[in-house]
């Protein structure tokens, strides 16, 4: 059986269609997932705010708070956070912030619930944090210390997707960001 000009060229243009419809597809996401920040909203974690106290840490003057730049998971390079953020139960990440704790004596730990909430940036989203001091910062819940009052099996995340908090079960996996208060023999 042989195909007409006009039966092939709609098979072309079928594979075309497909062809543009799937790289559209790979770009849009990419797109859909950029941070977005308010132009002329008052930023909520300034620059001027924060200070290295290591390469990899950043001291927030406002709460005397020394925060890791990167996730747990991803290592600082210098410029960036590379890797992949690793998402534990709220009793694992418990038991990672004390293990760094014990490893460098620096008092690590996970955050409270207003502490966490300290270093969103309520102007932003997608992730709802300053990006230039805390790069590749999933868009998604971050674990605090903060158990539920109501519920036992329960304790509270922020998300950087949009700066909200809310109480999710222990038993899932959300990522981690660990604090430690800092010292003045720093």
């Amino acid at each position: 059986m042989t195909q007409t000009a006009a039966g092939k060229n709609s098979v072309l243009n079928a594979k075309l269609v497909g062809a543009y419809l799937f790289a559209a597809l790979c770009i849009i996401p990419s797109v859909a997932l950029a941070q977005e920040c308010l132009s002329d909203g008052l930023e909520t974690t300034p620059n001027d705010n924060f200070t290295a106290v290591t390469t990899s840490t950043l001291l927030d003057v406002t709460t005397d708070l020394v925060w890791r730049r990167c996730s747990e998971g991803q290592t600082w390079n210098g410029s960036t956070c590379e890797g992949e953020a690793i998402k534990y139960t709220w009793q694992a990440a418990l038991q990672l912030a004390h293990q760094a704790s014990d490893e460098d004596l620096l008092g690590w730990r996970l955050p409270n619930v207003k502490e966490l909430a300290s270093i969103t940036e309520r102007d932003c989203v997608r992730p709802a944090v300053n990006s230039s001091l805390f790069p590749a910062t999933p868009p998604d819940d971050f674990w605090t210390s903060t158990p539920s009052a109501d519920d036992p099996d329960r304790a509270w995340v922020v998300a950087f997707f949009n700066a909200s908090h809310s109480i999710k079960e222990k038993d899932r996996f959300i990522y981690v960001r660990l604090v430690r208060t800092f010292t003045t023999d720093e």
